[in-house]
């Protein structure tokens, strides 16, 4: 396995979540993986030539087809390779580009699906002026290890938050604290609240750098975390990353939620029952 290809299935999995781009069962001496897309839709069997990323990879066929829906597969099989072969460069790893356009592809082939009625929506108090204004008590801060890769420096801070009004205020409180995070390239946010009444509010913020706060959003869901926030703080060192750079981004995200026991670090407690067994 090369470097690229290695580096970009972490990228994916760190992204997209765990299990979604892993080696096939069947694999018989190539570099034959299983991309599961994006949402409900199908998973495909991709091939990467030793050669990769100067040659493109092979999508062989559909490995699951999406919702058990007639004629799914074979759309989103064709749909894939009409974006694999839009974003594809020679020497430039180009699964996360083919992923991101395969769905904006589908949205727009969904768009003329009938829509079922929308659901009512509960009625959520907007913050008042003086909410807003609130004096908040200083945000606990719980930081990340500092991660350098390609001269970019990352680095994670965790909070516990309980409104809305409360996260935009440690965030604005985080930049005036020290202008080291004034000056960085981006301030990568996200965060999860449960209100009262049953009601929950999240959100995030790009800040500059294309779908990071999405991505960070997306993993507080795929690791349950709740009443907390995240400011992913980046150095830009002028040498670009790719989408490697999501996997940084989460990587330290995920040890900031770990470090402030917002969630078990599973895999110490796998290592710890294996030292106890032997």
């Amino acid at each position: 396995m090369s470097e690229e290809l290695r580096d970009e299935v972490e990228a994916i999995n760190s992204i997209y979540g765990d299990g979604s781009l892993v080696p096939a069962d069947d694999d018989a001496g190539e570099e034959v993986y299983v991309l599961r897309l994006p949402g409900d839709a199908s998973s495909l069997r991709l091939s990467f030539a030793a050669d990769y990323p100067a040659s493109p990879p092979s999508v062989l066929a559909t490995h699951h087809s999406s919702g058990g829906k007639r004629g799914a597969g074979a759309r989103d099989l064709a749909l894939f390779r009409a974006a694999l072969g839009e974003v594809f460069e020679p020497g430039a790893v180009c699964l996360f580009d083919a992923v991101e356009d395969f769905t904006r592809r589908r949205e727009e082939d969904d768009a003329d699906a009938p829509e079922p009625a929308p659901e009512p929506e509960p009625e959520h108090r907007a913050p008042s002026p003086a909410e807003d204004l609130e004096a908040f008590p200083p945000a606990d801060w719980t930081a990340s290890e500092v991660v350098v890769d390609s001269k970019s420096t990352f680095v994670a801070h965790v909070a516990r938050v309980a409104s809305p009004a409360q996260a935009r205020h440690n965030v604005r409180s985080l930049l005036a604290s020290d202008r080291r995070f004034r000056s960085a390239t981006h301030n990568m946010t996200a965060w999860r609240i449960r209100g009262p009444g049953g009601a929950s509010f999240q959100d995030c913020d790009d800040d500059g750098e294309a779908a990071a706060g999405g991505r960070l959003l997306h993993l507080m869901q795929l690791m349950d975390v709740w009443d907390a926030m995240v400011v992913v703080s980046r150095w830009y060192g002028g040498v670009k990353l790719g989408p490697r750079r999501f996997a940084v981004i989460n990587a330290a995200a995920r040890d900031g939620f770990v470090r402030a026991g917002l969630v078990e670090e599973k895999d110490k407690d796998k290592d710890k029952d294996k030292k106890k067994g032997k």
